[in-house]
C-alpha cells in the first residue's frame, strides 16, 4: 500500500488543493481530491508537503497530512476491494475529526496514554518536550505510510526511526533522546502487561563533544567593572546575581527582600524552585550583597524575559566578552552549528552554569548541589564546562612550576 501526495497544476493566484494517489494492494491506484489546501509556493513536490513545516498553518496540515496515511493504511487493510468512494469517505471523516484519537494497541496510544499517566507530576517544560517527541513519532508514521503497533517497535524500526530524523536534519542529540524516550514508553507498555522488545532494543551510542557555555570569572569580572547605559543597568545587576547564585531565571528573577532570612549572622534567601518544588535557603554572596546594596538592601526590579536575554547580549557586547565560540543557529526551521562571538549565544541559563562550573572544585559538590537544588551529581556536571580556561592556565603553572623546582634540584 502507497500513498502519494502532490498539489493540482491548475495556475491559480490562491491555494491549490492537495490529491492523494492512493496504490491499493499495487492493484488499483485512485486519486482523490483532498479537502486541504495550500499556496504552490509553500508546497515541497519532493517531500510531498507544505516546505516549511513550523508556521503555524502549515503544521497543521502537515499533521493532518500524516495522519491521513497511517489512519488510511489501518482502515484500507481490513477492507478488501475497498472502493474510491469508501476512501473519500473516510477521508473526510479523518479531516472533519476535531481530536485525535489514536488506535489502541498502537505506539502512539501508549505513547499518549503514558503522558497523560504522567501529566500531573511533570513541569510545564517536561511535559512539552514530551508532546514533541508524540508529534515526532507521528510524522515517522507518516513516513513509514501505516500505523505502528506496540509490539513492532524494534531495533529495525529505530534504524528506521533514524534514517528517518536524518532525512528531516534532525540533529543526532534530538534523535537519542526520543529514541530513549521510545524505550521509556516500552517499558511502560509491559507494566501494562504487554510484552515488547525493548530489552532487544539497540540505540546508537552518540558520542558528543561536550559544550558548556559560561562565564569565566575574569569575564563576570569585567562585566562587573563595565559602565553600562541607565536601561542596561538592571540587566547587569541581575545577570551579575544570577552568576552568584546559581538559579534558573524562573526563580532569580522572583526574588525579593520578604524571602530574606538570617541564619548565625549571615543573611540568606529562602524559596522554592519553580521548575522542581525543592526548597532551598542560599546564603547570598558578597557581590550579591554588595549590588543589594546599590537598592537599598532588595533586589532590582524583575525584568521580562525576552527583554533580559537582549539586554544582558549588550551588556556582553559592552564588556568584550567576544571570543569566538560554536553555536547553533536557526536556519529556516533547522538549527546549524556556526561560529560567533560568545557574547551573542549567552542567555538566561549562563549564569546557572557559570556558578556550577567557576565553583566546582573549590566547593563541596554536594554544597554546591545543594545551592543548584540538583538530585544526582551526574545532573549537575552537564553544567560543568569541562575547557575551563582558568583550570587549564592552573594547570599549565603547575606545570612550569615542577619543571623549575626539577631544573633547580
Amino acid at each position: 500500500m502507497i500513498f502519494f501526495y502532490l498539489l493540482s497544476q491548475k495556475a491559480t493566484n490562491f491555494n491549490n488543493y492537495v490529491y492523494l494517489i492512493a496504490d491499493v494492494d499495487n492493484k488499483v491506484s485512485y486519486r482523490i481530491k483532498l479537502p486541504l489546501t495550500i499556496a504552490p509556493k509553500d508546497w515541497d513536490p519532493e517531500k510531498q508537503r507544505p516546505g516549511n513545516i513550523y508556521s503555524k498553518k502549515n503544521k497543521e496540515l502537515n499533521t493532518l497530512l500524516n495522519k491521513l496515511k497511517f489512519r488510511l493504511a489501518e482502515y484500507i487493510q481490513h477492507k478488501p476491494g475497498i472502493s474510491r468512494k469508501e476512501i473519500a469517505t473516510e477521508i473526510k471523516k479523518i479531516c472533519s475529526e476535531k481530536t485525535t484519537a489514536y488506535p489502541a494497541g498502537s505506539f502512539l496510544f501508549m505513547m499518549s496514554s503514558y503522558i497523560e499517566a504522567k501529566k500531573e507530576g511533570l513541569c510545564l517544560s517536561t511535559y512539552r518536550r514530551y508532546v514533541v517527541f508524540l508529534r515526532m513519532m507521528e510524522k515517522f508514521q507518516g513516513f513509514l505510510g501505516r500505523n505502528m503497533l506496540t509490539e513492532e517497535v524494534d531495533s529495525a524500526m529505530i534504524r528506521e526511526f533514524y534514517k528517518f530524523g536524518r532525512l528531516e536534519e534532525y540533529t543526532e542529540s534530538t534523535l537519542n533522546r526520543t529514541a530513549e524516550f521510545i524505550k521509556t514508553i516500552l517499558n511502560f507498555a509491559e507494566r501494562q502487561g504487554i510484552i515488547t522488545q525493548v530489552r532487544q532494543l539497540e540505540v546508537p551510542k552518540l558520542k558528543m563533544v561536550k559544550r558548556v557555555l559560561v562565564l569565566e570569572e575574569g569575564e563576570i569580572s569585567k562585566i562587573s567593572k563595565t559602565t553600562v547605559p541607565t536601561e542596561l543597568k538592571r540587566a547587569k545587576d541581575w545577570l551579575l546575581i544570577s552568576c552568584y547564585t546559581g538559579q534558573r531565571i524562573s526563580d532569580f528573577m522572583r526574588f525579593n527582600s520578604g524571602q530574606l532570612i538570617r541564619i548565625d549572622h549571615k543573611l540568606c534567601i529562602s524559596f522554592t524552585q519553580q521548575k522542581t518544588g525543592k526548597e532551598i535557603i542560599l546564603p547570598l554572596h558578597p557581590e550579591v550583597l554588595k549590588i543589594m546594596k546599590k537598592y537599598g538592601g532588595a533586589f532590582p526590579q524583575a525584568i521580562d524575559t525576552a527583554v533580559y536575554n537582549a539586554q544582558i547580549k549588550k551588556v556582553a557586547a559592552l564588556a568584550g566578552i567576544n571570543s569566538p565560540v560554536k553555536m547553533r543557529k536557526r536556519t529556516g526551521f533547522r538549527g546549524k552549528e556556526t561560529c560567533a562571538e560568545k557574547w551573542e549565544n549567552i542567555s538566561s541559563h549562563i549564569g546557572r552554569r557559570s556558578f556550577a562550573s567557576n565553583f566546582y572544585g573549590k566547593i563541596p559538590t554536594p554544597l554546591l548541589m545543594q545551592a543548584t537544588g540538583h538530585s544526582t551529581e551526574q545532573m549537575f556536571l552537564n553544567y560543568i564546562n569541562p575547557v575551563h580556561h582558568s583550570r587549564i592556565v592552573s594547570l599549565g603553572d603547575y606545570f612550569d612550576r615542577i619543571y623549575n623546582e626539577g631544573a633547580r634540584s
